[in-house]
């Protein structure tokens, strides 16, 4: 009678977790910094990325971070692995598939979605999706041009879109915009351009349905609060009297336990984030979430004392041109969608 009922318990609680899975789909995003192959590409300026080059760097210190990469994936996913792991700062579709091949990841039967950037560095956006659990119905690369500087290139912002087992439909951007190199003053235009052409994006498909699932992730090189996330990209706090199509879930994080993504100087930042399409956070919605449901990867791990501003920084792997060793110098966010 004892083993019966043990092994009666056994189903319900694997059930229940089976159940708990299926019913849950998890977004990763996570800038790997600089994450280039030893391998000198004539058309890009990869040059400090070889062997010869000003980092010197090898397929030993490549193959370390190779397998970095896939140890902080599985640290922060934990128990489900992500159904999407959106990544910024990689050179190309090598490194991607290299990730699959070298290490456990690859066991999950992963499928990739990338594509050459006009980037001038050579660094691209690209994901990876689990075939089980999202079809794939069409992907698009857009590019983001600056009127007054029509030679400046930078990464494409990439639209993903798929059917999930609820039938329901889910677009998924993944962004890295222009960073603050040159100054962060002389730089907001071109975070600002980026922020309008994905809000062309995201009205157009808002205009033919209003109740479309939208998911925006990346390293935007500027917080909730700045001109490019509020006002051009029209992103809000997620505050019951907002109209905003658009909700910032790092808005509403908890500052003392997630201070930021990325630390420059002793001061953190909310530079990689989660937004989604106001109807996500109505809980009657066929794929709902909530703030909650987002997190920052501030674990050990990925951290370290910082001796010169107190308290902890990211664990990077390059401090200017040495090489430190460590994992990146973001953190990774995390999102969890419940599907009904």
């Amino acid at each position: 009678m004892k083993k019966r009922i043990l092994i009666t318990l056994i189903i319900i609680i694997n059930g229940l977790s089976l159940f708990s899975q299926d019913q849950n789909l998890r977004i990763m995003f996570y800038n790997v910094e600089n994450f280039f192959d030893p391998v000198n590409d004539s058309v890009t300026m990869d040059d400090e990325f070889t062997e010869e080059g000003a980092r010197h760097w090898s397929w030993y210190k490549y193959n370390d971070k190779t397998a970095k990469i896939y140890k902080v994936i599985a640290a922060f996913s934990k128990w489900q692995k992500p159904d999407i792991i959106a990544l910024c700062e990689i050179e190309n579709r090598y490194v991607l598939e290299n990730l699959l091949k070298r290490t456990p990841l690859g066991d999950s039967e992963y499928k990739i979605v990338h594509k050459e950037s006009e980037d001038f560095r050579g660094i691209d956006v690209g994901l990876f999706y689990n075939p089980e659990t999202l079809w794939p119905l069409d992907e698009n690369f857009i590019k983001v041009r600056f009127k007054n500087h029509p030679d400046k290139r930078t990464r494409d912002i990439l639209h993903f879109k798929a059917l999930l087992k609820n039938k329901d439909t889910l677009h998924v951007f993944v962004n890295h915009w222009p960073s603050k190199y040159g100054g962060a003053v002389a730089t907001i235009p071109f975070r600002a351009q980026a922020a309008k052409t994905l809000r062309r994006a995201t009205d157009s498909i808002l205009k033919v349905n209003p109740n479309a699932n939208i998911v925006i992730t990346g390293d935007f090189n500027d917080t909730p609060n700045d001109e490019s996330i509020e006002q051009h990209l029209g992103a809000a706090a997620p505050d019951k009297s907002t109209k905003s199509k658009l909700l910032n879930l790092n808005s509403a994080l908890n500052t003392n336990e997630y201070p930021g993504t990325h630390r420059y100087q002793g001061q953190w930042s909310m530079l990689d984030q989660f937004i989604v399409s106001a109807p996500m956070l109505n809980k009657e919605n066929s794929v709902y979430t909530n703030p909650g449901q987002m997190r920052i990867g501030y674990i050990d791990l990925l951290l370290e004392p910082d001796k010169k501003y107190t308290g902890k920084k990211p664990n990077r792997t390059f401090i200017g041109f040495k090489y430190h060793g460590g994992f990146s110098d973001h953190l990774p966010i995390l999102l969890d969608l419940h599907l009904q």
